[in-house]
């Protein structure tokens, strides 16, 4: 035993460097990515992301590229990049194109647009403790205020969209699920900050999130708080609506609280048990649609406006119908008139024929200030339920909450969810919530979008019209003094009424040899339709330029591109006929159709013939003839003209010396 203290000493030093070690790896990781996350997976009332979710953000990650993704009918989605879901989005009050919304990322991830279309990322610091379940909103000067963090949430400031920001301010301390609020009136609780988070903590800043003071505290077991500004009588702002969530995963109850001196002192509203089961509770406390993880959230909102609802308070969450594990869950609503005192019947949002037999679930909810019109969106399996193929789809009400307009995909693709698949009896995340925002013109949706099997954002306008260019006969211009015109169409809409205007230019900038009019105006004349974009040369350089068409509402959303590439030469060549030799005689639907000013006619010929094409009105009577003359066999298309002719039905015949076929088409002015 005299060989005892060397042999402990030895032990000792072993086991002081195997901490040392051990501690050092556990620093590095922390100073790593793995600073930003709390990895609790057992928790079914924690809902932060998990491990697994994480594994697989890591190796998904995205080309870099921010693309418009447009799909066959000219609707665009938006991909701003990927991050690690949850996105909350806020637009400015003064300037209807700038927008921004934060995300879960690695570090923390926000992004904003100052034009509407393109979109740019960037990273705000984080002073410590676990970031992300981003919260932001706007003031009424356009300042905006970023909240972050589920170990106390830190509020940032910008004036630059997010460009800029000051350092961050503690603004509430406690964990998970966090929230932010901004007064954007310009009553005399203007500028007022409000923050909130589980436990249940309240707290506000009179002073542009400078400094705060917690001023109330309530019950919140279950994460969810919720916040919500509204009007006080004729009185501008003052009244904040607070929902905290108690009860149980598959019992949640909403408690009410409200206050009309900018959340100095608050009362009790309702506590209403509504949303009960919502998709299949597993063996792991969970709620889940097909295995992923999801919780009804009590999405709320206020309306600012001087219309017939003004300060009506919403509350949108998804539940089963029928009531019951393993049902499906639909989206309701219910209204309040009393500042959540009491509350309306639940008010079904989808409208789908069998809502009993898909899932609808994780609505976001915006109601737009100055109108009061009342925007929600959504997951939706309506497609085929039984293989969960997904979309977001989205509605509005202009009645307060009563009816809704016909509901839309505005994603432009569908998707399996989950993707990547959940294993059964899992805390399987895959985002918890996403966001909505809007102008007077229209709302803009953002979502976690898995159509690659990743954490794409994906956004979309609603409502939204379709864009497309049909390019010339041509795509090349005398550059002496040449002309080709480009048609801009609207084929079609999703619920949208407002007037839409074009915009031209070309790169490399040509300056004054270049000229581009709008022969028909630069305005469509209704929603769908066309118009021209007409481009002169006057000794243009040769060479290959890029004509970029730009199409707009009237506060500059929603905002839509397409480019057409025209090549400048001192010799043309026609592009009327195509390579390929077709192997039967055909006569194509025209394109646009309905169509205004002009359509596109496409015909195949088999062999070597003459060609007439004939256009009859409704009555039979002929109206043009194009005679083509012998042509080879190939593909040809020919651009019909309206321009003379009014509204209506015409037929247009294809007459070769082998094939003959008429179509039908549709003149709308």
């Amino acid at each position: 035993m005299k060989n005892f203290p060397k042999f402990f000493n030895t032990v000792f030093r072993s086991l002081l460097l195997v901490v040392v070690v051990v501690g050092g790896i556990i620093v590095l990781q922390g100073q790593g990515e793995d600073d930003y996350w709390i990895f609790n997976d057992n928790d079914p009332y924690l809902d932060q992301p998990t491990r697994e979710a994480y594994e697989h953000y890591l190796h998904m990650q995205h080309d870099g590229n921010l693309d418009v993704i447009t799909d066959a009918n000219g609707y665009d989605n938006f991909d701003m990049g990927v991050d690690f879901a949850e996105q909350n989005m806020t637009s400015n009050p003064r300037n209807p194109k700038w927008i921004f919304f934060g995300v879960n990322g690695s570090p923390q991830n926000a992004r904003n647009t100052t034009n509407g279309h393109d979109w740019v990322s960037f990273n705000p610091s984080y002073p410590g403790g676990t970031c992300c379940d981003p919260w932001s909103g706007y003031d009424s000067n356009g300042v905006l205020y970023y909240g972050s963090g589920v170990s106390g949430q830190y509020v940032y400031k910008s004036t630059t969209n997010g460009n800029n920001w000051t350092s961050p301010v503690l603004s509430v301390s406690g964990n998970d699920r966090n929230t932010l609020a901004v007064d954007q009136t310009n009553g005399p609780y203007g500028g007022y900050v409000y923050a909130a988070i589980t436990p249940g903590n309240f707290a506000r800043s009179t002073n542009g999130g400078t400094s705060w003071t917690t001023t109330y505290s309530s019950s919140n077991t279950i994460p969810g708080v919720m916040i919500a500004v509204g009007p006080n009588g004729s009185v501008q702002g003052g009244t904040v609506l607070y929902v905290t969530n108690t009860g149980s995963t598959a019992a949640c109850v909403y408690n009410f609280h409200y206050s009309t001196d900018g959340g100095a002192t608050f009362n009790n509203g309702a506590s209403l048990n509504v949303a009960g089961y919502s998709g299949t509770l597993n063996s792991v406390g969970r709620l889940v649609i097909n295995n992923a993880r999801m919780r009804p959230y009590p999405m709320i909102a206020m309306d600012n406006s001087y219309g017939p609802h003004r300060g009506r308070a919403y509350l949108v969450y998804s539940s089963n119908r029928p009531v019951g594990n393993g049902n499906k869950p639909d989206v309701f609503l219910q209204y309040s008139d009393d500042k959540g005192v009491s509350w309306s019947s639940p008010i079904q949002v989808n409208d789908n024929a069998n809502p009993t037999l898909s899932d609808q679930w994780f609505p976001a909810i915006w109601c737009e200030k100055e109108t009061g019109k009342l925007y929600i969106k959504w997951y939706d399996t309506r497609e085929n339920p039984a293989t969960y193929l997904t979309g977001v789809w989205a509605t509005y009400s202009t009645d307060g909450g009563q009816t809704f307009a016909t509901n839309q995909r505005i994603s432009n693709a569908s998707w399996t969810y989950p993707c990547p698949a959940c294993g059964a009896n899992q805390n399987c995340y895959r985002g918890d919530y996403d966001g909505m925002t809007a102008n007077e013109n229209v709302g803009y949706a953002v979502w976690y979008d898995p159509r690659s099997c990743n954490y794409t954002n994906m956004g979309s306008y609603f409502p939204d019209y379709a864009f497309q260019t049909i390019p010339p006969t041509s795509d090349s211009i005398n550059s002496v003094n040449g002309q080709i015109e480009v048609i801009a169409l609207i084929p079609s809409v999703k619920l949208y009424t407002g007037s839409v205007s074009l915009s031209a230019s070309v790169t490399p900038n040509p300056g004054g040899a270049l000229s581009i009019t709008y022969p028909g105006g630069s305005v469509f004349p209704t929603p769908n339709g066309s118009r021209r974009v007409r481009l002169t040369a006057n000794n243009l350089t040769p060479g290959t330029y890029t004509l970029t068409i730009q199409s707009e509402g009237p506060n500059g959303t929603p905002v839509h591109r397409r480019n057409v590439t025209i090549y400048a030469s001192t010799t043309v060549t026609s592009i009327g006929n195509t390579a390929s030799l077709p192997e039967k005689f055909e006569l194509m639907q025209n394109y646009p159709n309905p169509f205004n000013p002009s359509t596109r006619i496409d015909y195949a010929l088999a062999k070597n013939t003459n060609v007439k094409l004939t256009v009859y009105n409704a009555a039979g009577k002929q109206v043009q003839t194009i005679n083509q003359g012998f042509q080879n066999a190939g593909r040809y298309f020919i651009n019909f003209k309206g321009e003379g002719l009014a509204s209506g039905v015409y037929y247009y015949k294809l007459e070769t010396e082998f094939f003959t076929e008429t179509r039908k088409m549709l003149l709308i002015k």
